[in-house]
């Protein structure tokens, strides 16, 4: 999955956060050196479990309908207190209060940096224009070769370009309907004939 992508179901997973009213969201970016295993923490409190599990439900439901994206791994979600849900490219943690101050997982993670809404949205914005910019038109294998030779329409270009084109008057006619041959076998007595 691309780093785009990422971005776009961390923004997802934050905005259904804020729709169930999760408490203190926090979201944090790895450095790949430390952390090979993911690219982003979740991290969100509830005030109690139901809302714990109210809030994980909300986060998979919205990203499996935008994205076709399910949590590779779920745990905690029982006992609700702390609720991890594992999506390979970022990982989501929801805490009961007391458990995120006895975790502290904000300090495991020293050469974390914390992002706020607004710069994941304009990296976002920055990274789909920059690969918009570097898009190019894509040269067919043949063009790749042989550049000194003229592209040649595809065979879609050349058919539809026939279709258009008047052709020369046709000398062809319908045949002729066929005589019908005489039915054979029983046929019913004509009434006019009586």
């Amino acid at each position: 999955m691309s780093k785009s992508d990422t971005r776009r179901m961390v923004l997802a997973a934050l905005a259904a956060c804020e729709e169930k009213k999760a408490e203190d969201i926090r979201v944090f970016e790895l450095d790949p050196a430390d952390a090979a295993f993911t690219d982003f923490f979740l991290i969100c409190s509830g005030a109690n479990g139901r809302q714990n599990q109210a809030i994980a439900q909300e986060i998979e439901l919205r990203l499996k309908r935008e994205f076709g994206a399910y949590a590779h791994s779920v745990e905690g979600y029982r006992q609700a207190e702390w609720i991890l849900l594992d999506y390979v490219d970022f990982v989501v943690h929801i805490f009961a209060v007391e458990q995120r101050a006895a975790y502290n997982i904000e300090r495991l993670r020293k050469t974390a940096n914390s992002v706020t809404l607004a710069e994941l949205k304009k990296s976002l914005v920055e990274k789909v224009a920059a690969a918009r910019k570097n898009t190019r038109k894509k040269r067919s294998p043949r063009r790749a070769l042989f550049p000194e030779q003229p592209e040649r329409p595809s065979r879609r270009q050349r058919n539809r370009q026939r279709r258009l084109e008047p052709g020369p008057e046709s000398s062809w006619e319908p045949r002729p309907e066929p005589e019908k041959p005489p039915k054979s076998g029983y046929q019913p007595p004509n009434p006019e004939n009586w």
